[in-house]
């Protein structure tokens, strides 16, 4: 099967929106199942990672305003992106995704690896004076 490039506005979005594996799947569960009521419980065992992570990734979610709790208590959360713009945006993302898996997940990693690298690089100059 021939690789499809990502188009440059999903390549920004996923470069500037998206930390991690796990909160971009967090974004495609979501959206998959918009009128379920998601919680920390659930989504860990949906995504299989551990509850903590997955109370964090639902809270950046409703951060980034592309989910929402139902009332003021913590959780639970559901899909609901504060924009149009936004929520076609999440659309244009999980085609790319559904179509390039492996680019967009290369994408993510790469923005956490120069993370890394900057951290280590940062360390190492403040060692080196």
């Amino acid at each position: 099967m021939a690789r499809v490039e990502l188009r440059d506005e999903i390549r920004r979005f996923i470069l500037t929106s998206i930390p991690s594996v796990p909160y971009l799947e967090a974004i495609l569960l979501l959206r998959s199942e918009p009128g379920t009521a998601w919680d920390a419980p659930l989504v860990a065992r949906r995504l299989y990672i551990g509850e903590r992570q997955a109370a964090e990734v639902l809270e950046q979610l409703s951060a980034a305003g592309i989910a929402r709790h139902d009332d003021d208590a913590p959780g639970p959360y559901r899909y609901h992106p504060s924009t149009a713009e936004l929520g076609e945006r999440l659309d244009q993302l999980a085609d790319a995704y559904a179509t390039n898996l492996v680019a967009v997940t290369d994408l993510i990693h790469s923005r956490i690896d120069k993370r890394a690298h900057q951290f280590a690089d940062a360390f190492r100059l403040r060692k080196d004076t």
